[in-house]
């Protein structure tokens, strides 16, 4: 196969690729407790999910074949196509339950803000391994970062999508740490998000996201509205115990009191079924493919391989941390999906693509 030499099948990255298989796995598995159940017929959901998986596979195996370092001469290329797509669905996107953050094409839809997290990953790994050059970053030389993060930033909060938001200035923050930036900077940097949350809280939010954060911090203030979600994911995961009700007898999936728990809550059905112990397996499932991608990083033979491994990391446990968070009650809800377990196709399909370019820093740090 073109692009592939055999030292990279010989030294085929096969532990982050078994673990992200398994973590897709149970989601496969969780989807079907998490779905109405029809008699004799595997749910459309899982269906669909499992054919997005498929692409996903295929995306892989594209971002594995070539050269990763050759992705760096189309990393501002990606990220403006990433950009004009964020454009274009506020443009001609629908609006779905007060949000517009889908394009249709055809029997499908395509999400661009996982898009546009994937392609900051890859620019700001471009940008920060050729800051890398100077002795230490002050503040001078993060102008051209803070604009490309800044501008998918505000257009996914136009959608209004604030959950994403968060994700993506987590991925900005994570790589910018990993560079050598002096630590005032890193002082100016964390005063500078807090004036700018707080102009966010007051010019930005929308009201029922700001009632959002008030409800996390006294959830009886509206339990039967705002704090719903939460309590009900909190009773979920609380009834599961030790060992779990046992696959699709959780009481909140199954009778309908655990509202989105095909996407933002599809950890809560894990823990009810599951139980304390089977959430605690696959948490130690998501923290091994987060060291191994660590160690790539730190193993790799090039600054933007490291960068964008760690990216890549970032873009797996940012998400990860806030919904378990959400869902246990210790943060507020602001919909975030789980990687590999919530439903949705473009989210799995943009992290599969991060696996392959994962195991392609890994893989070819032995041929160079």
């Amino acid at each position: 196969m073109p692009g592939v030499d055999r030292r990279m099948i010989q030294h085929f990255e096969w532990p982050v690729f078994g673990l992200a298989l398994g973590l897709a796995f149970v989601g496969i598995v969780n989807l079907i407790s998490a779905a109405p159940e029809q008699a004799g017929a595997i749910p459309a959901t899982v269906t669909r999910q499992i054919g997005w998986l498929g692409l996903g596979l295929v995306g892989l195996v594209l971002a594995l074949v070539p050269d990763y370092r050759s992705l760096e001469r189309f990393a501002l290329a990606f990220w403006g196509l990433a950009v004009a797509l964020l454009v274009l669905v506020l443009v001609v996107g629908p609006v779905i339950k007060g949000a517009q953050r889908w394009i249709v094409l055809g029997p499908g839809q395509l999400q661009p803000s996982e898009l546009a997290k994937l392609a900051l990953v890859v620019v700001l790994a471009r940008v920060l391994a050729r800051l890398s050059s100077a002795p230490e970053l002050g503040l001078r030389h993060l102008g051209v970062p803070a604009l490309l993060v800044a501008a998918p930033i505000a257009l996914v909060l136009r959608q209004p999508d604030l959950g994403t938001a968060l994700v993506l200035a987590l991925l900005a923050g994570t790589l910018v740490l990993f560079s050598k930036i002096r630590f005032g900077s890193v002082a100016w940097l964390g005063a500078a998000g807090m004036a700018a949350a707080s102009f966010a809280w007051v010019f930005t939010l929308h009201d029922y996201q700001k009632k959002r954060v008030l409800t996390f911090l006294d959830p009886d203030r509206d339990p039967l509205g705002v704090a719903y979600h939460a309590i009900q994911s909190q009773i979920a995961i609380g009834s599961g115990g030790f060992f779990g009700k046992g696959f699709r007898a959780g009481s909140q999936s199954q009778l309908d009191f655990l509202p989105e728990q095909q996407t933002d809550f599809v950890f809560s059905v894990l823990g009810e079924e599951w139980g304390f112990l089977g959430a605690a397996i696959v948490l130690v499932l998501y923290l091994a493919l987060l060291v191994r991608g660590l160690a790539i990083a730190r193993a790799s033979k090039d600054l933007f391989g490291a960068f964008l491994a760690i990216g890549v990391v970032a873009l797996l446990f940012w998400p990860c941390a806030i919904n378990v968070a959400m869902v246990l009650g210790t943060a507020p809800v602001v919909g975030i999906a789980l990687p590999f377990l919530s439903y949705g196709g473009s989210a799995l399909v943009t992290t599969m693509v991060g696996i392959g370019l994962l195991m392609n820093v890994s893989m070819r740090r032995y041929l160079f």
